[in-house]
């Protein structure tokens, strides 16, 4: 059965953690192509030595984009700091559609090598920073037309080899999983869609470059790109119609008649990386 869709995301206004740069940034600037108004919420106010992207300069690219952002320094472990962005999301834009879950913090190392203050990042970014951005917009999601909640977290598969060697890590990102599994449900009824969407390669982010491989795994990455026009697919579908489900973006884009994968390679041609959890 085909899903009925919006046409795009004109006057939508979506609130995304992690925006400053990579995918939370390309969703961001997608979703301003239609017109979005678009909340961007991440840590970085001021330019950092190893990290391309601020607030400031995320808000440049999706106004040039065609849209209207909106820059918001917070730190999502922080329930003021989370519910002080959303009440200036509320004043610009006068409600919230959708909340993209992007913000992550990642570290694959082993039980032994994993310090506990890494551990506490993790779980308190990923999985409680999506169950408290999620929990503190859903008053004003309900209240909205279509309402979709992304999270970009894998799917969920209990065998051990998605454990070993990165518990921690993983323990953190299905914790963001199981929220799309419990929160789908519970708000089946009241429309608000809630679903999960990860890459099938590795995709060129600040991660990929600084901690998993450098410049050579870089050119077997996909850009950020792919994820972006995925979320876009999943986001203008009927919110009562597409919920509780764990899409892989290049099954997404397959679904919507999307044949040529090479545009979205760093390298075309070049053998890509798997992701970590497929």
């Amino acid at each position: 059965m085909k899903l009925s869709t919006m046409s795009n995301l004109q006057g939508k206004t979506l609130f995304i953690t992690g925006a400053s740069r990579g995918i939370g940034k390309a969703i961001g600037i997608r979703a301003a192509r239609d017109g979005a108004n678009v909340v961007v919420v991440a840590k970085t106010d001021k330019p950092h030595p190893r990290l391309q992207g601020t607030v400031h300069s995320s808000v440049e690219e999706i106004n040039a984009a065609g849209g209207n952002g909106l820059a918001c320094v917070a730190d999502i472990r922080s329930e003021e700091q989370t519910q002080a962005a959303i009440d200036r999301a509320l004043e610009t834009f006068g409600g919230i559609d959708i909340v993209v879950n992007n913000a992550s913090a990642i570290q694959l190392t082993g039980t032994l090598d994993t310090e506990m203050k890494r551990f506490d990042l993790m779980h308190s970014v990923n999985v409680r920073g999506t169950y408290q951005t999620s929990k503190l917009c859903l008053p004003h999601l309900i209240k909205a037309e279509n309402p979709h909640i992304l999270n970009l977290s894998p799917p969920l598969n209990m065998h051990p080899k998605w454990f070993a060697g990165h518990a921690a890590y993983t323990m953190s990102k299905y914790g963001m999983s199981m929220c799309v599994l419990g929160m789908s449900e519970e708000f089946r009824e009241q429309g608000v869609a809630v679903n999960a969407l990860w890459p099938r390669t590795a995709i060129d982010t600040a991660a990929i470059r600084n901690l998993l491989g450098g410049e050579d795994a870089t050119r077997r990455c996909r850009k950020p790109e792919i994820v972006a026009d995925a979320a876009h697919a999943i986001l203008t579908r009927n919110s009562r119609e597409c919920t509780g489900n764990f899409f892989i973006d290049d099954e997404v884009l397959a679904d919507e008649g999307v044949t040529d994968f090479d545009q979205y390679a760093v390298t075309p041609g070049a053998e890509l990386l798997p992701d970590f959890f497929l």
